[in-house]
């Protein structure tokens, strides 16, 4: 009872065999940098959302294109913004040469492809990281299984060597051997639930700037109707 007392997580970690130990490093360290990441993702998004309304409330507010190419500014900080000043600067520069005949169809030709091309990377931006929790929630139980089956190894050998079956020598071993499983467990589960998470919110984003390029190009047409 004595023996089984002293089991916990330090001892546990300090007796481990060096292979084992270096396990319990890497599922911890893969662990606490998925925390990071998840909550860098979680406040991201978080702003992204709010960016977005925030300039879609100024697109549909009635102001002309030109009003909301001031408000963007030079240097748009969000999304929308970017995609907007990219179809927006084509515009203005088609419109200073002149738009006549087929002009009008391959300026929107071109304001499609631009805004197809910043919508590429925002989507790159916004993902930036998701392939580690991927990585961390395909591989951690793996990892771990490793550690597992290392530390019965290293059961057995104490048994064969001692020639001694008693729990004080079987215990450490297996309890080492399971909280590597258990870490596993730990680092890969939460990275399962965050990847699935924000890989729905990066596709309801980029389907919101799909549907905004949409709206862009929609109101450039009309431009150009009015135009002609």
């Amino acid at each position: 009872m004595e023996s089984a007392e002293q089991i916990t997580v330090l001892t546990l970690f300090m007796q481990a065999d060096p292979v084992v130990k270096g396990v319990m490093l890497v599922l911890a360290v893969a662990s606490v940098w998925s925390w990071a990441i998840a909550v860098e993702k979680w406040l991201q998004f978080g702003d992204l959302e709010s960016q977005a309304r925030k300039f879609e409330r100024e697109f549909w507010s009635g102001r002309s294109m030109d009003d909301v190419d001031d408000r963007a500014g030079d240097k748009p900080r969000d999304a929308l913004s970017r995609i907007y000043a990219t179809a927006s600067r084509e515009f203005r520069e088609a419109r200073r040469g002149g738009i006549v005949g087929e002009a009008g169809q391959q300026l929107l030709d071109r304001v499609d492809r631009l805004m197809q091309a910043q919508i590429s990377r925002e989507v790159s931006r916004a993902a930036r990281n998701l392939g580690f929790l991927a990585t961390v929630a395909a591989s951690a139980p793996f990892i771990g299984l490793f550690g597992t089956v290392w530390g019965i190894m290293n059961a057995f050998t104490n048994i064969a060597a001692q020639q001694q079956t008693n729990l004080a020598v079987v215990a450490p071993g297996i309890a080492e051997a399971l909280f590597a499983t258990a870490l596993g467990l730990v680092a890969a589960i939460p990275a399962v639930i965050f990847y699935n998470k924000f890989s729905g919110d990066l596709d309801r984003f980029g389907d919101r700037l799909e549907t905004f390029s949409d709206e862009v190009a929609a109101r450039i047409s009309r431009r150009l109707s009015e135009r002609g």
